[in-house]
């Protein structure tokens, strides 16, 4: 009963704290107490997650999306290449599983669990093998949130640079924006549209995977993200609903808020142990290469908007 209505209590207090407050709170949750919803939180989580980041899309200029998605799409294409290669590569030499090493290296590429998720099935993937590669993300995704506002900061990274670089080098899409919702307005609306590109390589990947093990498992689409164009599209052409949109967009960021608490809940102890050190190893070592390469390639004008 009490893990109950602290659970509850974390998820309220969630609502009027910042993305970083609200995962260190989940993650205390989660690593101390026995989680009573541990199924229904991860529904909730993803579900959330999805309806999130359709209303951010009313917050968004569609120029402006179209804008950076057609300038990140290269990058995007190059990063998941290069990242994909690296991760099957150093999941050789670690002597990671074919299966996790592949799942680790496409949630690094694309967007985290909800790659995974949708990979997974489709790869043959073992519940364990997806605990193991589920729980090396979320443990790179608390880290990621809580540092990168910190090292941008540091680095005195321009807005234009950091949502750059946070959509590039963070897993998943909740603490892409929740890192640069930290940094400000114009890293969020960067960092959410180029990690939605990224996203949608998902569909391409599952198709691929799909041909190659001849599997007839039901792929995923992200329908949510052509929602979010659709709400882009209704900010930018019909102004009348501008207070609806307005009051859509803040209670979108209330909910990406609280999935970040739900994600942060779901890391056990047990979840921990699971991952072991090859894996986790795996995923850390390819997690600091995307970030420092693309950190070092923003800085140098090589990557830029």
């Amino acid at each position: 009963m009490g893990a109950k209505l602290i659970f509850f209590a974390g998820l309220a207090i969630s609502c009027f704290v910042s993305p970083p407050i609200a995962l260190l709170l989940g993650l205390a949750f989660g690593l101390t107490l026995t989680h009573p919803y541990p199924k229904n939180a991860r529904k909730l989580s993803r579900w959330l997650l999805q309806a999130s980041v359709v209303g951010l899309g009313f917050g968004m200029n569609l120029h402006q999306v179209v804008r950076a998605g057609r300038s990140g799409f290269l990058y995007t294409l190059l990063s998941i290449s290069f990242v994909l290669l690296a991760g099957m590569g150093l999941g050789r030499l670690l002597r990671v599983p074919a299966t996790p090493a592949f799942l680790i290296s496409t949630g690094t590429a694309i967007c985290g669990g909800s790659a995974i998720a949708a990979v997974g099935p489709i790869s043959e993937a073992t519940d364990e093998q997806m605990a193991v590669s589920l729980g090396t993300v979320f443990v790179l995704n608390s880290v990621a949130l809580l540092i990168f506002p910190l090292i941008g900061s540091a680095l005195k990274l321009t807005q234009n640079e950091f949502g750059l670089w946070a959509a590039l080098a963070i897993h998943d899409t909740s603490s892409v924006v929740g890192a640069a919702a930290k940094y400000g307005a114009v890293a969020l609306a960067i960092g959410t549209t180029i990690k939605l590109t990224r996203a949608l390589w998902i569909v391409p990947l599952t198709l691929g995977t799909a041909v190659v093990k001849g599997a007839k498992a039901r792929i995923q689409w992200p329908w949510f993200i052509a929602l979010f164009c659709m709400a882009a599209v209704c900010n930018t052409y019909l102004p009348a609903g501008m207070p609806v949109y307005l009051l859509l967009a803040r209670a979108a960021r209330i909910g990406l808020t609280v999935t970040l608490f739900l994600i942060g809940s779901s890391l056990s102890r047990h979840t921990l142990r699971t991952v072991g050190h090859r894996p986790l190893l795996q995923g850390v070592t390819l997690w600091v290469i995307v970030s420092v390469l693309s950190l070092w390639l923003i800085r140098s004008g090589w990557i830029a908007l």
